[in-house]
């Protein structure tokens, strides 16, 4: 804030560079892709660019480029024509453990994730990778706390109804 109580606008170079490791994990988990997530940040961006004046002026532009990057994912129409299944490619660290059934066990979860229609997923994201409440997924989706909660009721009992038989006890 400066005297006048007027908060100075931020540097649009800043603000993507202090964002976009954030915005492209987000990204990640919403498309299943490092190259989709690229592009649904770099969109972003774009348009964000266009409109810099108003949103730098805001609370938390962070939090408004947040939500433009998810309503940008539900906004695509582009879908995967060529059967790829979306993963991630997180760090390994060295450790005993069966590497392969672990691997097995994250693609699995990718592809469940995969299946759920976006605004299922997103919210699904939203809450437990972004650590968001019903609420603030609210407002990012522009829907009600009530459609936050179906649809990540609906999401999660389709996980549950797609996973195996054995990995389910």
């Amino acid at each position: 804030m400066t005297t006048s109580g007027v908060r100075p606008a931020l540097v649009y170079d800043e603000v993507v560079r202090a964002t976009e490791r954030r915005l492209l994990r987000l990204g990640l988990m919403l498309s299943g892709s490092v190259h989709s997530a690229e592009d649904l940040v770099q969109t972003v961006f774009a348009r964000a660019h266009r409109r810099w004046d108003r949103i730098s002026t805001l609370d938390h532009p962070e939090a408004y480029l947040r939500t433009m990057v998810v309503n940008e994912f539900l906004s695509w129409r582009r879908l995967l024509k060529n059967g790829e299944v979306p993963l991630a490619e997180p760090i390994e660290r060295p450790t005993t453990e069966d590497i392969g059934n672990r691997q097995a066990q994250r693609d699995a979860a990718w592809q469940l994730l995969a299946g759920l229609p976006r605004k299922q997923r997103a919210v699904l994201v939203l809450r437990y990778y972004e650590d968001l409440s019903d609420d603030e997924i609210a407002r990012v989706l522009d829907v009600s706390p009530s459609t936050v909660r179906s649809n990540a009721a609906r999401g999660l009992a389709t996980l549950r109804d797609r996973l195996p038989a054995e990995e389910a006890n």
